[in-house]
């Protein structure tokens, strides 16, 4: 964590920071380890404090020893005050956002009661720009939720049927990723079939498969706090021809998204190509999100791969591509492996075959 603390404090520098304080969790455990679900950072160039309250005390000292403890109490808004008295802070920098306005309105309102002289001021993203660029164990860790995610693939595949609700099969794939050690889905798991397949974020309902539906998985597992991201399209069935088309079409505009990233492109060129690709083919209206995102210890992170993304791709991140064409009221599909981005090329993470399945 000191090495991540250091990155931290030399941007800290750069962007005029004083002292640094920290509600995001998933930020709070970048920098600290602690993993309990209530903890917030007071980062300084000289000092850094873990703030929590008394459930957590034990485990906070085990998993973040860096950090000097500071336990809240029933009125949490006096301790910080202390604290920032005490270190005779001025100015104060805030995860804009993050911050609860109650939280802010606390701060502002204590400040005055105890004294202080203190600037407050929100910053934007200062840490989530440090976990773009991954490091070899956050590497390793997604690729161990990944391979958990595709060995939950190839069993839900030998399983899913009609006559099975959309919810039935994401509930028996849930527990499959658990029982193989995923800490939890990495997000609301998508088993989206028939025409319901067009809906690009379509979470499991209550529909039941029918014969010759196109059936669209997306899901991920969570492994050491990180995430994994996956989909890939089934058929149950004889389907339409049509179908086959398509996912060919996808599969070649994913193909070529990859093999133009490399690290120093703009996010947006590589969104461009597969876009390309599907618009030439006369289905580029069908297309109705992005190319891909980041992906760490959130499912959702920087950069974003889209037509009006202006990030810049650089090494160690890991990306999603995941294009996709939705017929709205036939169906849809998707491809989506990960990948990371490295100075000459890519590295595909993603070791599942991209065929459509027919099951």
């Amino acid at each position: 964590m000191l090495p991540r603390l250091k990155r931290l404090r030399e941007l800290m520098i750069r962007e005029d920071v004083e002292a640094l304080w920290i509600t995001h969790l998933k930020n709070c455990r970048y920098l600290s380890g602690f993993t309990g679900d209530r903890g917030e950072l007071l980062i300084t160039q000289e000092e850094q404090f873990l703030l929590t309250d008394g459930r957590f005390t034990q485990q906070a000292s085990r998993e973040a020893p860096h950090f000097t403890l500071v336990e809240l109490g029933v009125e949490p808004w006096r301790q910080r005050m202390e604290l920032l008295a005490s270190l005779k802070i001025r100015q104060l920098s805030f995860e804009g956002e993050h911050l609860s306005y109650a939280c802010y309105q606390d701060l502002i309102q204590h400040k005055e009661s105890f004294n202080l002289p203190l600037e407050v001021k929100p910053c934007r993203r200062m840490v989530e720009r440090l976990r773009e660029q991954k490091e070899p164990g956050e590497v390793e860790n997604i690729e161990k939720a990944l391979r958990i995610a595709e060995e939950g693939f190839g069993y839900i595949a030998e399983r899913l049927q009609p006559g099975w609700r959309e919810r039935d099969g994401a509930l028996e794939l849930e527990y499959f990723l658990g029982k193989r050690g995923s800490e939890g889905p990495a997000f609301p798991t998508i088993v989206a079939s028939g025409p319901r397949s067009a809906l690009p974020h379509g979470v499991a309902s209550d529909r039941v498969l029918q014969p010759g539906d196109v059936v669209v998985l997306d899901f991920g597992a969570t492994y050491g706090g990180y995430c994994s991201d996956f989909t890939r399209t089934l058929a149950l069935g004889p389907v339409d021809p049509l179908w086959f088309k398509i996912h060919a079409l996808v599969r070649e505009a994913q193909e070529k998204a990859i093999d133009h990233i490399r690290a120093g492109i703009k996010a947006q060129e590589v969104d461009r190509v597969a876009r390309e690709h599907l618009c030439r083919a006369g289905y580029g209206e069908y297309f109705v999100h992005g190319l891909g995102h980041g992906v760490g210890m959130e499912i959702h992170e920087s950069p974003s791969l889209s037509p009006k993304s202006a990030e810049e791709l650089q090494p160690g991140m890991v990306i999603t591509v995941e294009p996709g064409v939705y017929l709205p009221g036939k169906g849809g599909v998707r491809l989506e492996d990960m990948v990371l981005v490295q100075e000459g090329g890519a590295e595909v993470l993603t070791r599942a075959p991209r065929e459509l399945v027919i099951l």
